[in-house]
């Protein structure tokens, strides 16, 4: 009987998910993948749920007074929920730990691992991360008790696989991580299917793409600011908004709202410049996707962005919070459409290889062999 990889996941994490398991299924594929979804294992339990809530009162009753956090936000970051998940992994896995493996979960939000089992890790975040944004209001970080938590969940993975060298900074400085334990494996698009050829009159079009769910974390506001400045020297440009739905009443404005992954490649082919000037991000696999549909990009220079965006080569870098940068940087692409097309050229070269889920899946199959060389061995 083949031995089993427990994949363990929470929802869709923004499509990731569902690239990550493929990604599993082709680089082991020796093994059968068991998919457990956090949501699904902790079920409907109304006493839970009671318990849970009153830990949310506790450790973060002042600030939902204040505003600072929302009920939802808190919800899986107590320590009830915390140590609820990890006792129901255990019970989930412990009873036939033999025939896993190993077990792998993407984000940081419980601790998946079970004793006696080689755990990994793999997520685009952590907590205290946001420390390194520009104006973080350190009164909004979540409970001194669950960031605790979460630095165990860390100690206590075999490997911790990051998306971004960022993220890997932050568990070093923040969590005093092993950095031989600690590795960027990057990520890569999680469109389906092939590219399609560009439908953007050469770069000529002037249309601006912005894609993101969170309008506002994504500086959705500082965009419309910019753009009105825009128009007084680019009548014709026009911005499309896709993925979330803000009331707004601009000329040459295109709200989309969401739609689903399969079609975003077709505004991505659209598009001259895609822009999300995002305020807070953790890594920002859109950027990636621009880049590899050949598509410039104006973003902020902050997170993991200008590991994926080179300023001045594939696109521009601008300081969050300041749409008259902003504004400067879309005019300057929207005037030169062939440096539009240099900018995508270059950028699709530079992203084609390290983002893809291909090379992350060698990287990892590659780390985890040298992390448990003889079980893998014996295994294959």
């Amino acid at each position: 009987m083949p031995k089993k990889i427990a994949f363990i996941k929470f929802g869709l994490f923004s499509h990731t998910n569902a690239s990550v398991s493929a990604m599993l299924h082709q680089h082991f594929a020796e093994y059968e993948l068991e998919v457990i979804d956090i949501v699904e294992l902790l079920g409907r339990d109304e006493a839970a749920q009671i318990l849970n809530a009153l830990q949310i009162l506790k450790y973060y009753g002042r600030d939902l007074l204040r505003r600072r956090h929302s009920f939802r936000s808190c919800h899986f970051r107590t320590p009830y929920m915390f140590a609820r998940i990890r006792k129901r992994m255990q019970q989930r896995l412990g009873r036939n730990v033999s025939s896993y493996v190993f077990s792998f979960q993407t984000q940081s939000l419980y601790d998946a691992s079970v004793p006696g089992l080689p755990h990994f890790v793999y997520t685009d975040h952590t907590h205290l991360s946001n420390l390194y944004y520009p104006g973080v209001d350190r009164s909004k970080l979540f409970a001194r008790a669950w960031i605790d938590l979460e630095a165990s969940l860390y100690r206590n993975a075999t490997r911790v696989f990051t998306m971004s060298q960022h993220v890997r900074h932050s568990l070093l400085e923040h969590y005093r991580c092993d950095p031989e334990r600690v590795l960027c494996v990057f990520a890569g698009s999680n469109l389906p299917g092939p590219l399609i050829p560009l439908q953007n009159d050469q770069y000529r079009n002037q249309r601006i793409l912005f894609a993101g769910v969170d309008w506002a974390r994504k500086g959705g506001p500082d965009l419309i600011v910019a753009f009105k400045t825009v128009q007084d020297r680019h009548p014709n440009a026009r911005l499309i908004i896709v993925g979330c739905s803000p009331q707004l009443e601009l000329r040459n404005c295109d709200i989309v709202g969401r739609v689903p992954l399969d079609q975003m490649k077709n505004y991505y082919s659209q598009a001259s410049i895609f822009c999300l000037p995002t305020r807070l991000e953790p890594f920002g696999i859109v950027f990636v996707e621009s880049l590899l549909n050949k598509i410039p990009v104006v973003g902020s220079n902050l997170g993991a962005i200008p590991e994926i965006v080179e300023n001045g080569k594939s696109g521009y870098l601008v300081e969050p919070n300041n749409p008259a940068e902003l504004a400067r940087a879309l005019g300057e692409l929207l005037s030169d459409p062939q440096k539009c097309s240099r900018f995508g050229e270059h950028g699709h070269r530079a992203v084609k290889e390290r983002y893809s889920w291909d090379s992350t899946g060698k990287r990892i199959r590659q780390e985890i062999q040298a992390a448990m060389p003889e079980t893998l061995a014996m295994l294959d």
